[in-house]
């Protein structure tokens, strides 16, 4: 049996755009002499359309794309991820499913039973749970296939240490004698998702003996980025077809070929954080509709990332670097910054922002900072000042304004409202700064030549508003602060569990109690968009009030 993977990068809502991708791609498995193609969760519509499922226009016509996919499946079975309509007075109003299409016949649907609501996951609020007992295989050509629609595969007993669920649907198909397993999915990257996938996969089909089908999706999606990175494993366990992450993938492969393919899984977790990021500014902005984007570049270390990152995502012709020198930014700044864009090969243009700050302190009576802390108001200005320029250019031009803020600084609100935290999209807002340099070092490695000068990676982390500040006058050293934060934001680990894991109970606290102040709330939820790269992320993977109480005590 032939077996296609159409792993294809939807947009939420463009059901034209999202039916004439799944027909191609049937045509390419036609083109191969495939029996089988498979598609990832809620192609049709888009996974992460959020509330439009409640939307009465898209549960009246949710099936309406089927009549178009249907009969481009003559001589071909195609698994559509889809949503079609709970015709039950109770419930909510729409399943979230797996159409099952053969020679141009419907025969029938697979609803999803798991409903996640953890992390960046919210189904239960759009879709009815199938209740497991219509449950069945669908026999094509005398192979039986059970389907299952993500969250339905992802709770292997023989797996996982700790289960969400009693049920394990995936399972049920498996007992009640599939041939092949077919899984669809809307699994978002983050750091190590790729390699549990893929271990995930080859477990469950060695154990039970059966050829398994896992599509993921691909694409960026406001900050939810896919990755992609389908497989096919045989029933020894070995993966016979790896899917390149972070791109859209159409490709055959015959069940029985034999042949391990590990092409998805190559290279190390910097590389995939790099590819992440590069997908999700380049569809952030080609879904949205912009061309071209701008940045400030300070000479410091996140911009000049957030540069080289866009360059590579849109080409550098469509990236403009704004340099806004203030009284108190240093030459070496001004120098790196243009070092870097000759690197880049994008456009520059410098804004300076010292008489304009000069007027406004001079209004507003504040005092002229002499080092850091002395008069904040003062030092936000500048900063305020950068994003109005930013913001008037993305306004006056149509570019998409891209924020620079690293999530280390932004977790203790080490950052400033309406100024640095300007944007349409936070590129860096899940990336610590300790990954924020790993990444820079990656690119210039990668590369074989310095794209991102040294020195701006070797240079001590300044706000540079005001004389001889840097980033460790406020804040710990990043090399002790962000493995706090990782454990904290991404294991959810008790302040108890950080300092059992060897850091200083003092900084334990204290950078805790940085992180849940309100102010500090006050200030994340009013970030931009932002790029996940990990679980449990500043955003929609984490959900906090602004107005609260609660304080870390020893």
């Amino acid at each position: 049996m032939k077996v296609t993977i159409g792993q294809i990068n939807t947009t939420n809502g463009d059901i034209e755009g999202n039916v004439e991708r799944i027909i191609a791609a049937i045509k390419m498995a036609k083109a191969d002499g495939s029996d089988l193609i498979v598609f990832p969760e809620v192609t049709t519509h888009g996974y992460t359309s959020q509330d439009w499922f409640q939307d009465a226009d898209i549960v009246a016509h949710s099936l309406e794309p089927l009549d178009r996919i249907i009969p481009e499946t003559k001589g071909i079975t195609a698994v559509v991820g889809t949503i079609r309509p709970n015709d039950d007075n109770d419930g909510r109003r729409l399943f979230n499913c797996a159409a099952v299409i053969h020679d141009g016949k419907l025969l029938g649907f697979t609803d999803k039973t798991l409903l996640p609501e953890y992390d960046v996951f919210d189904d239960p609020r759009w879709f009815e749970p199938s209740d497991g007992h219509d449950r069945k295989l669908f026999e094509v050509n005398g192979v039986r296939l059970g389907v299952v629609v993500c969250e339905d595969f992802w709770n292997d007993k023989t797996f996982w240490k700790d289960r969400l669920y009693e049920t394990d649907p995936a399972d049920e198909v498996i007992e009640m004698g599939a041939d092949l397993v077919v899984s669809i999915n809307a699994s978002p990257y983050n750091k190590g998702k790729i390699k549990l996938r893929c271990d995930m996969v080859a477990h469950r089909a060695k154990l039970n003996k059966v050829p398994i089908v896992f599509v993921n999706l691909i694409g960026g999606n406001d900050g939810i980025i896919f990755d992609g990175a389908s497989l096919i494993a045989d029933q020894e366990g070995d993966i016979i077809l790896q899917a390149s992450a972070f791109e859209e993938f159409v490709e055959t492969v015959e069940l029985d070929c034999r042949k391990p393919d590990a092409r998805g899984i190559t290279g190390g977790e910097c590389e995939a954080i790099r590819k992440a990021l590069v997908l999700g500014i380049r569809d952030y902005a080609r879904k949205n509709n912009f061309k071209n984007v701008v940045l400030g570049l300070s000479g410091g270390m996140d911009s000049a990332l957030v540069a080289a990152l866009a360059c590579e995502a849109l080409g550098p012709e469509n990236v403009l670097c704004v340099m806004m020198p203030s009284p108190f930014s240093s030459e070496g700044s001004i120098a790196d910054s243009e070092e870097l864009v000759r690197n880049l090969g994008c456009e520059v243009r410098t804004e300076p922002i010292s008489d304009a700050f000069d007027v406004l302190v001079d209004q507003l009576n504040l005092r002229v900072p002499t080092k850091g802390g002395e008069s904040v108001a003062a030092e936000n200005i500048q900063s305020r000042l950068r994003g109005v320029i930013l913001m008037a250019i993305s306004n006056a031009e149509g570019r998409l304004l891209l924020s620079t803020g690293n999530k280390s600084e932004l977790a203790v609100g080490y950052c400033t409202l309406y100024g640095d935290t300007n944007g349409g999209l936070a590129v860096l807002g899940d990336v610590l700064k300790t990954e924020v340099w790993e990444i820079a070092r990656h690119i210039n490695e990668s590369a074989g030549r310095e794209i991102i000068p040294t020195k701006i990676i070797e240079k001590r982390p300044s706000a540079e508003l005001a004389p001889n500040q840097f980033d460790q006058d406020s804040l710990p050293p990043y090399e002790l602060m962000d493995p706090i934060l990782e454990l904290y934001f991404e294991q959810k680990k008790a302040p108890t569990e950080i300092i059992a894991a060897g850091h200083d109970a003092e900084l334990v606290y204290s950078v805790l109690n940085k992180v849940e102040h309100p102010a500090n709330e006050f200030k994340r939820q009013q970030l931009p968009p932002t790029l996940i790269i990990s679980r449990n992320a500043i955003g929609v993977g984490r959900r906090r009030p602004i107005t609260h109480k609660y304080r870390r005590t020893k």
